[in-house]
């Protein structure tokens, strides 16, 4: 059989027989399903240093400022990560993870079109 590229971009490349992503390959074969797994950041303390440090400002802290800030920059700073998660015999496994969703919907469909052309 001969081997239909469906997918390579950046170090990853997908085709009927092989996934390869940062230097791994994973068997086309074993891989019974893929799903895209989308993990928002923890936004919890980052939210309570900007409350805890607006708090004391309103009574003319400047301080409490300097930590609302702190916790402004952490928040805008954090970004959704997004896996490819992967379904074999022996498990999940997240084998690609990535800031760019239009990244993974494109890796996702090229699975998923290798899966079915592997039959």
């Amino acid at each position: 059989m001969e081997e239909t590229t469906f997918f390579e971009y950046e170090g990853v490349r997908i085709t009927n027989t092989r996934f390869i992503v940062d230097g791994q390959t994973f068997a086309m074969n074993n891989i019974t399903s893929v799903k895209p797994l989308e993990q928002k950041p923890n936004r919890i303390l980052p939210g309570l240093l900007i409350f805890f440090g607006v708090l004391p400002a309103f009574n003319g802290a400047t301080g409490g400022l300097f930590v609302a800030l702190i916790g402004a920059v952490w928040w805008a700073m954090q970004k959704t990560v997004y896996h490819v998660m992967l379904h074999t015999a022996g498990g999940e496994t997240s084998a690609l993870k990535t800031f760019q969703k239009e990244y993974l919907q494109k890796v996702v469909t090229a699975l998923n079109n290798a899966i079915v052309h592997r039959g």
